[in-house]
């Protein structure tokens, strides 16, 4: 029944979409619900599905499901193999998702078009630099922009933000991608010789301030309530996890 919906609504979505949700239904739905006839399905056998996710720590993702689930119930309904949409009866029964106030993005189309501007941004070199690096590293805008040169070991493709500075035990170790040392070496004539990766412009004794890669984000415009700096993060695990189906500890 969802295949077949899948397929009548198909043209109505992206093929990545079409591809999302599939992948959806195939690893959290069909191996639970997805032999039994539709319309001997329970509200409590897709919640059962439903919490399966929620354990997993990716909530969004458990109200996504759900609401899928919803479209293929309401489908049979009008295709005459259910009688109605037991979801329904589910309202209120998931955890609600924490709502941050940092805006992202998370919809892989919508991250390859914005991955696609950061590529084209022009600007001072170290907000193109910090701008391009935020997607590859996945640390907060402040660890980003008070980088040091003294952290970071271009060989090893590295970077060991000391645990005192991180006010934790150990040191956090951000393993960099060719494309993060590739970056990195671009800047390196810049400000190798002060002790910040990313100075400000106006003294080399500070970083950069704590809005060039927010102020790079509208100059490319994308307003506050679409994307922050902040909001790298948040795209990061949404896209591991929901896309890639990485194992949330992990992430």
């Amino acid at each position: 029944m969802a295949r077949a919906w899948l397929t009548q609504t198909a043209p109505d979505r992206a093929s990545i979409t079409q591809e999302n949700v599939m992948n959806w239904l195939s690893n959290n739905v069909f191996p639970f619900i997805g032999k039994k006839p539709i319309s001997a399905i329970t509200p409590r056998d897709v919640l059962s599905a439903l919490q399966k996710i929620e354990d997993r720590g990716v909530i969004d993702s458990a109200h996504r499901v759900k609401q899928i689930c919803g479209q293929v119930f309401r489908f049979a309904v009008a295709s005459g193999f259910a009688s109605r949409d037991v979801t329904v009866d589910l309202k209120g029964a998931l955890a609600v998702p924490k709502k941050g106030h940092f805006a992202d993005i998370t919809e892989p189309k919508q991250v390859g078009a914005l991955l696609r501007s950061i590529h084209g941004y022009s600007g001072h070199p170290y907000a193109i630099a910090a701008l391009k690096l935020s997607p590859l590293v996945f640390v907060r805008p402040g660890e980003l922009r008070a980088a040091e040169w003294a952290e970071i070991n271009l060989e090893a493709a590295e970077w060991r933000i000391s645990g005192q500075k991180m006010k934790m035990d150990n040191d956090h170790i951000v393993p960099l991608s060719t494309q993060a040392v590739e970056i990195l070496r671009s800047v390196l004539p810049l400000s190798g010789h002060t002790k910040f990766v990313f100075p400000s412009i106006r003294t080399t004794d500070r970083c950069m301030s704590e809005n060039t890669v927010n102020a790079a984000l509208r100059g490319l415009g994308y307003s506050k309530e679409m994307m922050t700096a902040q909001g790298f993060r948040a795209m990061a695990r949404t896209i591991m996890a929901e896309v890639l189906g990485e194992r949330v500890d992990l992430i």
